[in-house]
Formats: C-alpha cells, structure tokens, sequence
C-alpha cells in the first residue's frame, strides 16, 4: 500500500480497499511498547500509521483509503471525520448509535469501541484507514492497551445484533463511505489478494483478501 502511494503519479486513481488481516498487532507511530500487555504468540508489527496500538484479525473489515486530499477537498481532520461518519451512518440505517469520543478517533457504541481509525498521509495522499470489528474474537483486546487506553472495552457488530458477514459489510458500508468521501460513483472494478507486507511495509508476507475501488 504504501509503495503503491509512493509510485502514484498524481493523477492516478484514488483507491479504497477492503480487507481482513491474519491476526496480528500493529504499532503506530506513536506507539508504546507498555500498551502491548501481553501480546503472546500474536506477531507485533510495526506500522506506520498513526496512533497508538491496535489488533486485526479475521471477522474485522479493514478499510484503508489512498486518496488524493487536494483533488477532493478534503483536510486530515475532515477525512477522519468523514470516514467515523460513514460508520455512524452505517449504524443509523440499522437503529443503532454511533458516537465519536474527543481526542480518541474511531466509534464507540455504549462506551465501547466499535472502529479504530489510523492515518498517514504522504505527499498529499491518504493512506492505511479504519478498522471495524465484524464478528471476530475480540480476546485479543484484552491483551493490549486498544489505542493507547487502559481497560477501553470493544464491542462488533454480531453483538449489536447485525449477524453481517464481513463481506456484507463492506458492501453495505460502501454507499455512505463513498458519499462521505464525495464519490458518489465508486464501484467496485476488481478484486486481488494483497499481502499484510504490501500493506503495511513488514518483511513478513501474510495473505489477506482485497477488493479495490476506483473513483
């Protein structure tokens, strides 16, 4: 991913990708060691994204955005607001509340984090994304600090009552994402798998699944 941001010309396509890791931990890059309590046999990687500390795994849609800030308008600030509030809307369609906390991105449901929401952006385009708990095991929050903070709960859809796979998902989070993000047209043009190295710049090479839009 981000040797795809790197090699971009400037007119190239913007791309939204959505995926699902092997489990792993990442670090952003004001990431503390202290945070990972008790990390076990769950590999530890080094991102660099922003934030702090956070777990992917299977059951979780990952969602990162390359974009081109500029062309579209768009701030850091009102792209992270942009991508909590694709999540809220997401929510709101299904009867449930959606809620930003101050000063710790991502969305919370009953003070319990739902979506986790890491950015860097390079030469004016947006890379890494946001994170959204499906129906994984959410055990392995337990063993960290989940952004930087002590005894943050987390929560995913399946136990809000949206039995959704991670498939359906990320079809059904793709209209209000794309509107928030002012691409009302994005379609889904092709599928490939991508490796957690593309993604994130680890030597190790794990597979996870891709599905790429354009607009």
């Amino acid at each position: 991913m981000r040797a795809r941001v790197e090699a971009r010309p400037s007119l190239g396509d913007d791309e939204i990708w959505f995926l699902q890791h092997p489990p792993v931990f990442t670090l952003g890059q004001a990431g503390r060691r202290e945070h990972l309590r008790d990390p076990g046999d769950i590999p530890v990687i080094a991102s660099d994204r922003g934030g702090q500390v956070t777990y992917h795994g299977p059951g979780q849609l990952v969602v990162y955005v390359m974009l081109d800030l500029k062309r579209r308008g768009l701030g850091v600030k009102r792209l992270v607001h942009g991508l909590e509030q694709a999540i809220i809307d997401l929510l709101t369609d299904s009867g449930l509340e959606g809620v930003r906390r101050p000063g710790a991105p991502g969305v919370y449901v009953d003070g319990k984090k739902l979506a986790a929401v890491g950015l860097r952006v390079r030469r004016g385009l947006s890379y890494h994304g946001v994170a959204i708990n499906v129906d994984g095991d959410l055990a392995p929050f337990q063993r960290i600090d989940p952004c930087g903070y002590r005894n943050l709960q987390a929560t995913r859809l399946k136990d809000l009552g949206l039995d959704w796979s991670v498939e359906e998902t990320a079809t059904r989070l793709l209209v209000p994402l794309a509107a928030r993000l002012g691409t009302p047209e994005a379609s889904i043009v092709e599928a490939e798998r991508a490796t957690l190295a593309d993604i994130i710049g680890a030597p190790t090479r794990v597979g996870g699944d891709v599905a790429r839009v354009r607009g």
